[in-house]
This record gives C-alpha cells, sequence and structure tokens, in this order.
C-alpha cells in the first residue's frame, strides 16, 4: 500500500495591499502517484507581480498534464516549466508595459508501489525545506547577491546578515537574463517525511526547528494556520503576503498479524 499524504495551500495577504503571491496543488490527469506543489512569490507595479506568479503556477500544471515518465525526467519537467514561465512573463511584460517578475518553486512527488520519491526545482528565494520529524534534511538556497559572495569568500555569514544588499536576488522568473534554476531530489521517502515550500513572507519569521517541529506535531491544515498566525503577530503590523504548502507523508499501516480476525 503506498503512503498517504495530507497537503494544504494557505495564504494571508498580511499588510499589503494586494496578494501578489500565488500557490497551487495539482494531481497528473492520467498517471496515478504523480502530485505537484507549486509556490511563486510576484513582483510587480499594479498587478504585474500578481500576473507574474499567477503564469507559474499555471505553466507548471499545464506541464504536468504533458507529463510522460517515459519520456521525460522529473528534473526536465519542473526546469521546463521554470524557463517556460519565464518566456510568458517576458512576453506579459512587452504587451502590458509592466515590469513583472516571480519566484518560483516546485515540487513533484512521484509514488511507484510502496516507495516514493521527490523531485524540485526553484528560482529566486521562495523556498523549499525537506523535514523528517524535527530534523532539516534540505534546505534551498537563496540565489541572492550576499549569498553569492559568500560562496566566493568574499563575505561571511555574520557579515552577510547585517549587509544592506542581503534581501536583493541575482535571478528571478521574467527578468533581462536567463534564470538561474537549481533542481535535486530525495529517493526513498519515508513516512514522517515533510515537506514545506513557502514565499519569504512566512520563512523570515522562523526557525528551521520551530517550523519543523510545528507541522510534525499537527495535520497539515492546523500546522499552516499557527504557521501564519505566528507569522502574523511576529510581523507587527509590516508583513509581506504569506504563502505555504505543506505536504506529510504518512507510511502505510503494518498489516495484520497472520490469523488475525478483525472484530466484526
Amino acid at each position: 500500500m503506498p503512503m498517504s499524504i495530507d497537503a494544504c495551500v494557505a495564504q494571508h495577504i498580511g499588510d499589503r495591499k494586494e496578494q501578489q503571491d500565488r500557490a497551487g496543488l495539482a494531481q497528473h490527469p492520467r498517471q496515478k502517484g504523480l502530485v505537484l506543489a507549486v509556490v511563486a512569490d510576484g513582483v510587480g507595479g499594479h498587478t504585474g507581480g500578481a500576473i507574474a506568479a499567477g503564469q507559474v503556477v499555471l505553466t507548471a500544471k499545464n506541464n504536468l498534464e504533458q507529463f510522460s515518465p517515459d519520456e521525460q525526467t522529473p528534473a526536465q519537467l519542473l526546469t521546463d516549466a521554470l524557463n517556460e514561465a519565464h518566456l510568458m512573463i517576458r512576453t506579459c511584460r512587452a504587451l502590458n508595459e509592466q515590469d513583472p517578475n516571480s519566484t518560483g518553486v516546485l515540487l513533484l512527488l512521484r509514488g511507484k508501489g510502496e516507495s516514493m520519491s521527490a523531485a524540485w526545482a526553484h528560482c529566486g528565494d521562495s523556498r523549499l525545506y525537506h523535514f523528517r520529524g524535527n530534523e532539516l534534511l534540505f534546505q534551498t538556497s537563496d540565489p541572492t547577491y550576499v549569498q553569492q559572495m559568500i560562496q566566493k569568500g568574499y563575505m561571511t555569514p555574520e557579515q552577510a546578515a547585517v549587509h544592506p544588499r542581503r534581501n536583493v536576488l541575482v535571478t528571478s522568473l521574467g527578468g533581462e537574463d536567463a534564470p538561474l534554476i537549481d533542481v535535486g531530489g530525495a529517493e526513498d521517502l519515508q513516512g514522517g517525511d515533510n515537506f514545506l515550500m513557502c514565499s519569504d513572507g512566512l520563512y523570515a519569521y522562523f526557525s528551521e526547528i520551530e517550523m519543523a517541529s510545528t507541522i510534525a506535531a499537527f495535520p497539515a491544515r492546523e500546522a499552516a494556520g499557527k504557521l501564519i498566525d505566528l507569522a502574523r503577530e511576529r510581523a507587527n503590523g509590516h508583513g509581506d503576503n504569506c504563502t505555504l504548502v505543506i505536504l506529510k507523508l504518512s507510511a502505510p499501516p503494518p498489516p495484520p498479524p497472520r490469523g488475525f480476525k478483525r472484530p466484526c
């Protein structure tokens, strides 16, 4: 029996005038055991950011519908989706004279028999976390100016934490240059593996262990509500758009002992 998924998508506008984040969950229309999750954080004047983020979600879902595991790897599916969204946002910029950009983080869970694997891709500073219980197994890295300086040895993490350009991204979907896309994955997922995908309006207010323990302790919907409520409280009236997707994996119950008869 395959693992089950407890999933939830949640959002809050924060203290902004417009919600420019978008998120979604989708199942493959023909292939069983394929689940896609998307989070996008749009940036742009007026409705430009919302349009850009919406394009990321729409393109990812459309690509999932055309996905065939025999012809394309999960990493190729996700990378192609982000690149295509980038081109569509660029076209939108030319037609509407706006300046839309967006982050994008995609997760594909693939079940086969009793096993399940994950593939992910991201561009920008919306993040994906892979937890196992209270333990952080993986976290995407933000492509910021200061992160590049750290990787090149020009800056320490302590210096980066207070640098005035610490939030400046060096890549996005819809920007002038081709997007920088990171991909990754995990095999042999277990019951108790949890995924969190979120915009910076959420993770800015939490440590990794606090997010992991909250998600491990509660069903997905309840955990999402608690995280958003805490983020709103800690933002103290200055919160950004807040968006998250939680996916919690549960192993099937063990089979009953041989000869066991269930009560009527």
